[in-house]
């Protein structure tokens, strides 16, 4: 059996967001499985703070699978209104 180390080419999904502070991981938990409840994010509970004052945070962002399909719809919005624009111009002349 051969391992080779095959490098992929890590890519940036859309940011999180902070919804919420808590003190406990249980108040966390409980608000992250409400927001879970309510749509199409994603959710995580993220431990941070500085070393005296620790809390945990949860964090929420657009699915990245959705998050591309939105751009690429975008875009092709933009190209649509883009040939609209010049088919105009170019009958007027």
């Amino acid at each position: 059996m051969n391992r080779e180390n095959v490098e992929t080419a890590h890519t940036e999904g859309p940011p999180w967001s902070t919804v919420g502070r808590f003190s406990t991981f249980e108040k966390a938990n409980e608000k992250r499985n409400e927001l879970l409840d309510e749509g199409s994010f994603q959710v995580k509970v993220h431990w941070q703070g500085t070393a005296t004052n620790r809390f945990f945070a949860v964090k929420t962002r657009i699915d990245p699978t959705i998050a591309l399909e939105e751009t690429l719809s975008l875009k092709r919005e933009e190209k649509k209104r883009r040939k609209a624009r010049l088919n105009r111009k170019r009958r007027k002349k």
